[in-house]
């Protein structure tokens, strides 16, 4: 039976870092094969643990996400203000523990000034021109907004018109945005 299921797909996030902010977004639809189940789910979230904001955007089963989004915010409680060493202790815990293991989820994760994608294969990977994306339509919106980025100055500019770009081509991306800010 599972060997037959079609599978979730239908995420689209993007982080963009540029003058200052950084800004995540990510699009609304949920598709299982090629039927749309939802078009208003809300993939970005804003963590507030220990009094630090921090953005994260997820890609992947919604279930798995949100595990690893709480363990993210109790790493964030046990190491205020420090994103990067929550991020690699998730990461290491998510590739050595049997139960995370099994979870289908990735993460864009911001402080503001950081910006992370964070992996089950252990990765936390620093975006090289200050633009990550993750999911079904992810390489369409990071060649959209790596192209954009020497063009506009404002980095949530820059977000929607990738992500509106990456919902033209890919059919798991819809325009229904979520977006989150950071001040550096």
């Amino acid at each position: 039976m599972a060997e037959n299921f079609p599978g979730w797909h239908g995420t689209t996030i993007i982080g963009v870092r540029k003058g200052g902010r950084v800004v995540i977004a990510g699009d609304g639809q949920v598709s299982l094969g090629d039927t749309v189940i939802k078009g208003t789910a809300r993939k970005v979230r804003r963590l507030k643990p220990g009094g630090h904001d921090v953005i994260a955007g997820f890609a992947g089963s919604t279930a798995d996400a949100f595990a690893l989004l709480e363990r993210l915010e109790a790493k964030l409680e046990a190491t205020p203000g420090q994103l990067q060493r929550a991020a690699v202790e998730l990461a290491k815990d998510w590739r050595t523990d049997k139960y995370l293991q099994k979870l289908e989820a990735m993460l864009i994760v911001s402080d503001g000034r950081d910006l992370y994608v964070v992996t089950g294969a252990g990765d936390v990977l620093e975006p090289e021109h200050d633009v990550a994306a993750i999911g079904s339509g992810g390489n369409y919106a990071l060649a959209a907004a790596r192209g954009l980025y020497e063009h506009m100055d404002d980095a949530e500019a820059i977000a929607r018109r990738a992500m509106e770009i990456a919902s033209d081509i890919c059919v798991y991306t819809n325009g229904n945005l979520t977006v989150e800010t950071l001040e550096a």
